[in-house]
C-alpha cells in the first residue's frame, strides 16, 4: 500500500505527535508499505531516525508572512523558496518559537478555511508537487487542525483521506474567542470531507466523536505504540533512593506543580524519606517562570536539594533517565489522549502513578503497570506515591506487568499493523464507490 502521510513540525520541540507519526511511518515501511512522510511548517524533530522528506510544505515563515503581509500572498514560488528551503527552516527551528494557541487564533482560522484562507498559495504548491508524484492509495492527516487539506487533496488525487485524532482539543480550547468557536465550527463543517478518523485511544475516540460531531462509523481506534528498540528490560540503575520522576513538557497542564506539592506533603506529614524528585522535558520560553516558581517553592520548603530539572533529553538520555527512576508520575490536569511517556516508563519496568483521566484508565487496565489517583488532587497523589514507597513487592509486580503489557498492547509493530488494516479497508471502500 502506498501512503501519503502528512505530519506537522514543531520546531525545536520533541512533540508527542511528531514522534508518533515518525515511528508509525518507519514501522509501516519496515512492514513493506510505501510511505511518503511530508512535514508541514518546520522540519520535524524526533529522537529516532527521521524518515520524513527533506522538503517542508506550508513553511512556517511563508505561512506567517502570508498571514500578515498581503503582497506576499501572491509572490512566485521561486521567491518563496528563499525562506522555504530546508536549511533556512532548519535554522529558524533552532530558535524557540512561541506556540501559544491564543497568539495563533487568526492563523488557525485561515488554515482551516483551506483554499479560501490567506495561505491559498501553499495549498496549490502542495497539490502541484503531488501531481508530479505517483498517486497514493490513501492520504493521512496528522490532526483535525489540518482538516482544511482534506477536500483539496481528495479532489486533486481522487483518493480517500484519513485524519488522526491525537490531542488537538487542548490547542482548540486554548484559543481565545472568537477564534475558538470559529475553529470548532470550521472543523465540524468539514468532517464529511474525511473518509475515516483514527483515534489514538478509546477515550479520545468517544470524546472527539461528540466534540466534533463525527459519525460513529467513521471513527477507528488505533492505540498509540512505541518503538521498543533500546527499551530492553532487566537492567536498571538501582540505588537505595526512591527516585520519583516526571518526564513530559514542563507546563501547568502537565501538573509538575502538583507533583511538587505532593512531595512536600509526603516529606512533612509522613515517614516518606530517602527520596528525590527528578524532572525532565521540553521547557518553552513562556513557561520558564512556571518552573522557576516550582524551584522557588521547593527551596522555601527546604527541599531544594531533593529536586532537579534535567532539561531536554535525547533518546539515549531519556532511556537512561527512565531507567534511573523508581516510579514516574505526570499528574496532568487535562484528559490526555496518548500518554507516550507512561508507556515508555512502563516498558522499562518503571511503574506509573497517573490521574484517573483521559486515556490513563484504559492504559493501566490493559498493562497493569501502575496505579490511578484522583485528578488534580494532591492528597490522592501523595497517597499513591506513599503506597508504592512502602511496598517494594508491589513496585516489582507493577513493573513486570507494565513491561509485558506495553509489549502486548502498545508496540509500534501493533500500531502499524492496525493502521494498515484501517487504511486498507478505507481504500477498498472508497474505490468500490468511486471506481
Amino acid at each position: 500500500m502506498k501512503i501519503l502521510a502528512i505530519t506537522a513540525g514543531a520546531a525545536n520541540m520533541y512533540c508527542g505527535s511528531c514522534l508518533r507519526d515518525n515511528a508509525l511511518a518507519a514501522e509501516l515501511m519496515a512492514q513493506g508499505h510505501d510511505v511518503v512522510l511530508v512535514p508541514l511548517y518546520t522540519p520535524t524533530l524526533t529522537d529516532e531516525p527521521n524518515v520524513s522528506r527533506k522538503r517542508v510544505f506550508f513553511g512556517g515563515i511563508s505561512v506567517y508572512l502570508e498571514q500578515h503581509v498581503a503582497p506576499l500572498r501572491y509572490t512566485p514560488a521561486w521567491l518563496d523558496g528563499l525562506w522555504d528551503s530546508w536549511p533556512v527552516l532548519k535554522a529558524a527551528s533552532r530558535r524557540s518559537i512561541a506556540v501559544s494557541p491564543r497568539r495563533l487564533g487568526e492563523l488557525t482560522i485561515s488554515m482551516l478555511r483551506g483554499e479560501e484562507g490567506r495561505q491559498r498559495k501553499e495549498f496549490h504548491k502542495l497539490v502541484h508537487w503531488l501531481n508530479s508524484e505517483p498517486a497514493p492509495d490513501v492520504v493521512s492527516l496528522p490532526n483535525s487542525l489540518l482538516i482544511g487539506l482534506a477536500r483539496p487533496l481528495k479532489e486533486a488525487l481522487g483518493r480517500p483521506v484519513c485524519c488522526t485524532l491525537q490531542g488537538e482539543d487542548l490547542f482548540l480550547e486554548g484559543l481565545g474567542e472568537p477564534w475558538r468557536t470559529q475553529a470548532h465550527e470550521l472543523i465540524r463543517a468539514q468532517v464529511d470531507h474525511v473518509d475515516a478518523f483514527v483515534a489514538v485511544s478509546e477515550y479520545y475516540a468517544g470524546f472527539m466523536r461528540d466534540y466534533l460531531g463525527i459519525p460513529q462509523n467513521k471513527i477507528h481506534v488505533v492505540p498509540v505504540g512505541i518503538n521498543l528498540k533500546g527499551f530492553e528490560t532487566g537492567f536498571r540503575f538501582r540505588t537505595n533512593c526512591f527516585t520519583l520522576g516526571y518526564f513530559a513538557r514542563v507546563l501547568p497542564e502537565k501538573g509538575l506543580h502538583l507533583l511538587a506539592e505532593a512531595y512536600k506533603l509526603l516529606r512533612r506529614e509522613t515517614e516518606f524519606s530517602g527520596a528525590t524528585l527528578e524532572a525532565a522535558g521540553y521547557l518553552a520560553p513562556e513557561h520558564r517562570s512556571y518552573l522557576r516558581g516550582i524551584e522557588r517553592r521547593m527551596k522555601e520548603w527546604g527541599l531544594e536539594n531533593e529536586f532537579r530539572y534535567r532539561g531536554v533529553l535525547d533518546r539515549i538520555q531519556k532511556i537512561d533517565f527512565l531507567r534511573s527512576l523508581t516510579a514516574l508520575s505526570v499528574p496532568s490536569i487535562y484528559a490526555e489522549p496518548k500518554g507516550i511517556y507512561a508507556l515508555e516508563a512502563m516498558s522499562l519496568e518503571v511503574p506509573v502513578i497517573q490521574p484517573r483521566l483521559g486515556a490513563f484508565p484504559e492504559i493501566i487496565e490493559k498493562t497493569g503497570g501502575g496505579i490511578l489517583v484522583e485528578p488534580n488532587n494532591v492528597e490522592s497523589l501523595a497517597q499513591g506515591i506513599l503506597a508504592l514507597w512502602k511496598d517494594q513487592t508491589c513496585l516489582g509486580d507493577l513493573g513486570r506487568k507494565g513491561a509485558l503489557g506495553v509489549r502486548e498492547h502498545y508496540s509500534v509493530v501493533r500500531m502499524a499493523q492496525r493502521t494498515a488494516e484501517v487504511y486498507g479497508r478505507v481504500g477498498k471502500g472508497f474505490m468500490s464507490v468511486h471506481g
